[in-house]
């Protein structure tokens, strides 16, 4: 048996609600009804947590009409748990497993995030983590009465400053406010209170929040952003960052400068922990796992492939021509990086607009396919040259795909080492080895 390893894999599992390919639900013995049927939501979080999982991590959207009709009525994710009503839920059912959920300072308010993360942190006695978004769909703006969407940079302004009024209101409470002195019938200790008080640009929060400090001190705090300002965000705020995958070069240079920048806002940059996502199809061969990849691809339909194009481009594609090369796309308000990725990659790979129209509705991003070894030597490969601290992985369908993994690369990572056999802890931060923040106000 291998030696446990100095640095070990951290794992997601990413469940937007379930799977990030178009077709997940098309697959033979998928259950396509999987990511609203809280039965199977819940036999698949104690499937991962068989196997380890640091995190069941849920993406969100807030929008159904944000893609036309044609690709709309074969997507699986216009209905979906609401993230903050599930997850509690999934905590009565597991002990271990974290529970991430997507939150956007976009369109709500910091003290209804607050509340909600404070709640399922003691729910789920320390489980909890937020991951911080600024939503850039404008098809969701609409749901929330504005017409206009914010600029990207604005986006980035009122994030930080969201952040700070939560993490603010988090430490409304001392650890030791709430004395319940039944004698003397005082609940608290009004010295133990802190009134937040917060005017800023985009808020004003009087404070204090009406939930007891969080068992983790903080949910912890997961970032996905790739552009300048989002891993800026992130070097300064985000314990966990969700990078997209990609080159293993790429990736390097992604981890490199997070890290670095962790490290010039005076943060150790081993408390950020960087996990890319990753598409994970286990076979007995890899000739097997490619096959079953091919096969999950071709359930794409073209009228999807041209949908999830314009999404990640910010611009409409239907217009274009099927067989020739992508056209040159404009700047948009969407997201930066996305259309830069898909540009770069149709330029690097001579790609068509069908060509990318299929990888856009498949899954474009990294894919580990390929025998349990082999996926072992890759991700091995990624944690040893310093591209990831771990993946969030992606499950080609379920529960094959999921099972898949747990059943066979699980015990194989953990034959090298390289992952956990049991638990650490009883908290999220205690399992992806992060310290408790020090309280803002009452500092021990």
């Amino acid at each position: 048996m291998a030696a446990t390893r100095q640095r070990q894999l951290r794992l997601g599992a990413f469940m937007r609600p379930v799977g990030i390919h178009t077709a997940w639900w098309r697959y033979p013995d998928a259950y396509p009804d999987a990511n609203f049927n809280l039965k199977h939501l819940i036999r698949f979080a104690q499937k991962l947590e068989e196997g380890c999982f640091d995190a069941w991590f849920m993406a969100d959207h807030l929008a159904v009409l944000n893609m036309p009709m044609s690709a709309l009525k074969r997507s699986a994710t216009v209905t979906s748990f609401d993230p903050l009503t599930l997850l509690p839920a999934l905590a009565m059912h597991t002990e271990h497993l974290g529970l991430i959920a997507t939150a956007s300072t976009t369109f709500e308010p910091p003290y209804l995030i607050a509340r909600r993360f404070a709640s399922l942190d003691h729910i789920s006695g320390g489980r909890a983590g937020w991951n911080l978004v600024t939503t850039s769909n404008p098809d969701a703006a609409l749901n929330f009465g504005l017409t206009e969407h914010m600029e990207h940079g604005e986006r980035y302004r009122r994030a930080r400053e969201f952040f700070d009024v939560v993490t603010g209101l988090w430490d409304s409470w001392a650890e030791d406010a709430f004395i319940r002195d039944v004698a003397n019938g005082i609940y608290f200790d009004p010295e133990r209170m802190h009134v937040l008080d917060h005017q800023g640009e985009f808020f004003s929060v009087r404070g204090p929040l009406n939930i007891a400090r969080p068992v983790q001190g903080w949910p912890v705090i997961v970032q996905a952003g790739a552009s300048d300002a989002g891993r800026q965000l992130a070097a300064e705020t985000a314990e966990m960052v969700f990078a997209s995958g990609g080159r293993i070069e790429d990736a390097r240079a992604y981890y490199a400068d997070v890290k670095s920048r962790a490290e010039r806002c005076g943060r150790n940059p081993d408390h950020i922990k960087i996990l890319p996502g990753c598409l994970v199809v286990v076979g007995d061969s890899d000739a097997e796992a490619r096959d079953k990849r091919a096969l999950l691809d071709s359930l794409v339909h073209p009228d999807s492939g041209i949908a999830s194009l314009s999404i990640a481009l910010g611009h409409d594609a239907s217009g274009f021509d099927l067989d020739g090369p992508l056209p040159d796309i404009p700047e948009s308000n969407a997201s930066k990086s996305g259309r830069e990725r898909v540009v770069a990659r149709a330029r690097r790979d001579n790609l068509t607009v069908r060509q990318l129209a299929q990888i856009a509705g498949s899954y474009g991003g990294l894919a580990m396919v390929g025998t349990p070894r082999t996926i072992a030597d890759q991700m091995e490969e990624w944690l040893d040259t310093r591209a990831c601290d771990g993946f969030n992985v992606m499950f080609p369908w379920v529960p094959g795909g999921l099972d898949d993994f747990v059943d066979r690369v699980v015990p194989e990572l953990q034959r090298r080492g390289l992952f956990r056999r049991e638990y650490e802890g009883r908290t999220l931060r205690g399992n992806l080895g992060l310290p408790r923040p020090e309280h803002r106000f009452f500092p021990h």
